[in-house]
């Protein structure tokens, strides 16, 4: 399952290495990618419930989530 997180306040790329980073490291996450001038933050998860825990990952880094879409 892909997710696609809609952040606000990644600036930069130091920005978005923080981010894939700690959402790296998540368990059962794949293929992340963050991108500042987009502020998206996209990622690989067969679990369903772990995209509200990677959502908190990114918010306790000091970025607001605005939306969250799965497909």
């Amino acid at each position: 399952m892909r997710h696609r997180i809609d952040v606000d306040g990644m600036t930069c790329a130091g920005c978005e290495a923080i981010v894939e980073d700690k959402v790296g490291a998540v368990g059962d996450v794949t293929d992340v990618t963050a991108d500042h001038e987009t502020g998206v933050v996209a990622f690989a998860t067969p679990h369903p419930t772990t995209g509200s825990y990677v959502e908190q990952v990114v918010a306790d880094l000091g970025y607001e989530v605005i939306d969250h879409t799965a497909d």
